[in-house]
């Protein structure tokens, strides 16, 4: 099911569109956290703004999947087109830098730095699997 805005007939409630703008909204600031955040995905929030913003508002979708740094991202996703090369480096890059300087700085406990370290090592291996695309 394509999640853009269509059927100007199907009328949403005013409480239901504020709703959706509110939680896309909401979810869009969760996922550009999760860009740099490396245990919050971004992925799933902003795959969820855009279905909200499909369903309420046509201005707000059509900014989302027209940003430069983000509509590529979620028109190649929901295509299953993959990652590009230097974006799964840098994502890999970010996420092994804070994992580490979380673990030796922030965190005393044992358990809890080998957790962080399964994280990551589980993170890297997702974004191995993603297919890798060409450079544009």
């Amino acid at each position: 099911m394509d999640n853009s805005p269509e059927n100007k007939n199907k009328k949403v409630s005013k409480t239901v569109r504020w709703i959706y703008i509110i939680s896309g909204t909401t979810s869009f600031f969760i996922g550009v956290a999760g860009v740099v955040l490396p245990l919050l995905p971004a992925t799933p929030f902003l795959l969820f703004s855009a279905f909200c913003y499909a369903r309420s508002s046509e201005k707000f979708y059509n900014k989302l999947m027209g940003s430069k740094i983000f509509g590529d991202y979620i028109k190649s996703y929901k295509k299953g087109n993959g990652m590009p090369l230097h974006a799964k480096i840098i994502v890999i890059l970010i996420l092994w830098s804070t994992i580490l300087i979380s673990a030796f700085t922030s965190v005393d406990n044992m358990i809890i730095q080998i957790l962080l370290f399964g994280v990551a090592i589980g993170v890297t291996i997702h974004l191995a699997i993603i297919k890798t695309t060409k450079e544009k």
